[in-house]
């Protein structure tokens, strides 16, 4: 690539952290570059300064504690490191775009989706609101929102997560970029929206001629995207190469450790005579729409609609589907945290008509581990306080050495020091922050854990390490999992039986070996083909059916 060519480049970029009278050097010394219209991936574990990177470019660290003690960032032949703040902001949402990881944190929770994404037409355009609105939109239904419409007036908490993240995407791409920095722009999607999405990517790549610097640990996605890898570890980029050179020949023994890392394995057998932990008959929770000036109740919204199952002692049952389908109300809704419909069982007694109260000496047997290890965990507390919470409201009578105790074998048990009880979630990682989550769940020694996308923020390798942290949790304490999920590989290597989900209804159940090898519904299979890449006849029009 000449120099002519080049939209951006980094030369010899470091960038450091200031805590206390202690420095840390987060990236060392690393030079890249995108040229117009290329797809560049930079790929790595959680920690390896991938985002740190990408964040340098518009200049969105949390300075002054961050720092550059060498290196330099040109676009366009301008050094943006040098930049001053009112350059910056001509450049940042017009010029250069970037596509965060956390829809939930980066979106504000207090504006609709039509101000948000209408915002940043009207500050770098001048859009009156007649044309905002119609442009707005287009963008939502370009990124994959159906019935956009009815859409513009909700809030970032109406939405799935997946639903929010196609509104940052919208956003990103309001004023056609020269450059697009996707910082894990899939994450929080289902496989087939990821196709979309991805898709959508690639053709605006194409027809805007605009430049992408994908982060991800995801290297399905790097191989059909991207046409050259940027392969970095602690700080440092120790492989570059075209795509297909790194995949077919990687030359470094930490590319070749990504390209080998996936969950792997078989699930636990597990006794199918086993006791029963929970069940449900004709699960149902609607949702009332309310219209005209009484507000009365003329329709509801089915998010799950007459769901029966029962998972048993030591078995992992997993749930899949789209955004939307239904998997994690149906979740709440067995865990009682909300209102539901139809009969709940837990351990022979019904407790669908249980108050809080009642419910409360439940809890324990009863836990959550959620998707987002970084919104789960209070940023004010330490380790210890946030796993030694639930021991405090169950167990009041436990003295402080006695909880301490605890969270130091429970923090064990999930492969940390336990030393780590005394510091901060912002001082690990992603893969550490979700193994905190699962401690906090396990020191209650619960029957019974939902897992609601545990893997899914998380790269491929600390995935793998997770899914088998599960699994040996599972042997030893004989624990019931339902475990939602759209990671369809993390399924397989995970769970004993499936239920698919659409429309808050199940579509197909069954073993999971059957509903892998030979699915009976035609939207099964259509999910699987997007998540392993198979040829399935009209495919988007059974997921768009």
């Amino acid at each position: 690539m000449s120099t002519l060519e080049t939209l951006l480049q980094a030369r010899n970029l470091s960038v450091a952290f200031a805590q206390g009278v202690d420095t840390t050097l987060a990236v060392d010394r690393v030079s890249f570059k995108i040229g117009r219209g290329e797809t560049v991936a930079l790929v790595g574990e959680s920690g390896s300064g991938k985002t740190v990177s990408a964040l340098s470019i518009l200049k969105l660290l949390p300075y002054p504690s961050a720092s550059h003690p060498s290196g330099e960032i040109f676009f366009q032949g301008r050094n943006l490191l040098a930049s001053t703040e009112d350059e910056l902001r001509q450049i940042r949402g017009s010029r250069i775009s970037m596509i965060f990881q956390e829809p939930m944190t980066s979106l504000n929770p207090l504006h609709s989706i039509e101000k948000q994404v209408g915002e940043v037409l009207k500050v770098h355009r001048g859009l009156p609101d007649a044309e905002v609105r119609e442009r707005v939109l287009e963008l939502l239904r370009k990124v994959g929102i159906r019935d956009p419409e009815r859409r513009l007036g909700a809030f970032p908490h109406e939405l799935s997560g997946g639903q929010r993240q196609r509104v940052m995407i919208a956003m990103a791409l309001a004023n056609e970029p020269d450059l697009l920095i996707a910082d894990e722009p899939t994450t929080a999607l289902d496989v087939t929206i990821q196709a979309q999405i991805l898709e959508l990517l690639k053709d605006l790549s194409r027809e805007m001629g605009m430049a992408l610097l994908l982060i991800t640990h995801d290297l399905g996605i790097v191989r059909k995207m991207a046409q050259r890898v940027y392969v970095m570890k602690s700080g440092r980029i120790v492989e570059e190469g075209q795509t297909e050179e790194i995949f077919a020949n990687p030359q470094h023994a930490y590319t070749q450790h990504l390209l080998a890392a996936e969950p792997k394995g078989q699930p636990e057998p597990f006794d199918d005579s086993a006791p029963v932990v929970v069940e449900t008959e004709d699960l149902r929770v609607w949702f009332p729409i309310k219209t005209g000036l009484l507000k009365r109740t003329t329709d509801y919204v089915k998010a799950v609609d007459g769901v029966t199952l029962a998972l048993r002692e030591g078995q992992t049952l997993g749930v899949v589907g789209e955004s939307g389908s239904g998997k994690t109300t149906l979740g709440l809704a067995i865990l009682r945290l909300i209102s539901s419909m139809g009969r709940i069982v837990y351990m022979g007694k019904a407790i669908d008509s249980y108050s809080s109260k009642q419910m409360r000496p439940l809890r324990k047997e009863m836990q959550i581990v959620f998707q987002d290890p970084y919104g789960s965990l209070s940023p004010r507390l330490s380790v210890g306080q946030i796993i030694e919470e639930g021991l405090i409201i169950q167990q009041p009578n436990m003295t402080y050495d006695e909880r301490r105790e605890r969270v130091s074998q429970a923090l064990t048990e999930v492969g940390l020091d336990p030393e780590a009880q005394d510091r901060y979630p912002h001082e690990f990682s992603g893969g550490q922050r979700q193994r905190i989550a699962v401690a906090r769940a396990m020191v209650l020694e619960p029957k019974m854990i939902m897992l609601d996308e545990p893997t899914s923020a998380l790269d491929m390798s600390v995935q793998a390490q997770i899914v088998d942290l599960l699994r040996g949790l599972q042997k030893k304490r004989k624990l019931a999992y339902l475990f939602i999920s759209h990671d369809l590989r993390v399924v397989r290597a995970l769970c004993n039986y499936v239920l698919v989900m659409r429309g808050g209804k199940i579509v197909e159940q069954g073993p999971a070996e059957k509903i892998f090898e030979n699915p009976e519904e035609a939207y099964t299979q259509a999910l699987l083909a997007a998540a392993f890449n198979l040829e399935v006849a009209h495919e988007a029009e059974l997921l768009d059916a």
